[in-house]
């Protein structure tokens, strides 16, 4: 698959709508720390837990990239939902630079590899070039499985939607204050960590498994990202709904999905085991 498409003149020019949009997301997440109130604490908690949790971490990563499991239309669309909840662009273009980023790990190609410095790869990589989020047409050719549903390509073109919405949901409710610690603290928090995967776990941790890239398990980022952190045992099975293997490698993610499996909602789950083997688990 060539890849270049994705690469074009990435370091010759600011991406100064993306850019502008991060500045005033941090703007407002610092904002929010004046402004701070128990209720505005767990409003943000919870929306955390709901858009990078359930929306990157078991749904646009875990089932969307990598079909790991299987649910209910409607519970794939809701993930996506929450997805598009964390601003990291919509479920076609999120799936679509995650799969090259698997094809291309730390070689030329991949998005956002440390070997071309820690910085590119948390996030100096999507604030240079020309962005992609709504080039549906160019990005579902990495993702045609999603392409193929009218709703992800909604989603995809208007990712930004939901946020509004809540913005608004969140204004009526508690004000700006809210607004502040619901949208720009969550948001900023929630990209961070999940930027840390692409940074931190490709630089340090240790790894069990010889893959060909330079992925590893780093306990704090998992601790932070709902399980997402044991990298290396993702890259060694990506398609596996299990990234936690070990009993001391606590998978939040896996622990919800071997629920909705023990309750008849997820089948066809993927699961690595130590030893190596991938299994196939279907719920009765």
């Amino acid at each position: 698959m060539n890849t270049q498409v994705i690469d074009i003149e990435k370091r010759r020019y600011v991406n100064w709508p993306v850019s502008l949009t991060m500045l005033v997301l941090h703007a407002g997440a610092i904002a929010a720390l004046f402004v701070f109130s128990p209720r505005n604490l767990a409003v943000a908690a919870f929306l955390l837990c709901g858009a990078t949790g359930l929306g990157i971490s078991m749904g646009y990563h875990r089932l969307h990239t990598h079909r790991s499991y299987k649910v209910p239309l409607w519970l794939e669309y809701f993930l996506a939902v929450c997805g598009a909840l964390t601003l990291e662009g919509g479920p076609i273009f999120w799936v679509a630079t995650h799969r090259i980023h698997h094809q291309n790990s730390d070689k030329p190609g991949d998005p956002h590899t440390p070997r071309e410095g820690g910085w590119w790869a948390h996030m100096g990589w999507l604030l240079v070039g020309e962005s992609k989020h709504n080039n549906t047409r160019l990005m579902g050719k990495y993702a045609p499985d999603l392409a193929k549903h009218r709703f992800y390509v909604w989603l995809n073109e208007y990712h930004w939607l939901p946020t509004l919405v809540l913005a608004a949901i969140l204004f009526w409710a508690g004000g700006l204050s809210m607004v502040l610690w619901g949208v720009c603290l969550r948001v900023v928090v929630g990209l961070h960590v999940t930027w840390l995967v692409n940074s931190a776990t490709h630089m340090w941790g240790y790894r069990r498994f010889a893959t060909t890239d330079d992925s590893r398990n780093n306990w704090w980022v998992a601790l932070i990202t709902f399980g997402e952190g044991w990298h290396n045992n993702h890259h060694a099975h990506p398609t596996s709904a299990r990234h936690g293997l070990a009993w001391y490698e606590l998978d939040v993610s896996w622990i919800l999905i071997s629920g909705l499996k023990y309750l008849g909602i997820a089948r066809s789950v993927q699961a690595a085991t130590l030893d190596g083997k991938s299994t196939a688990q279907r719920a009765a």
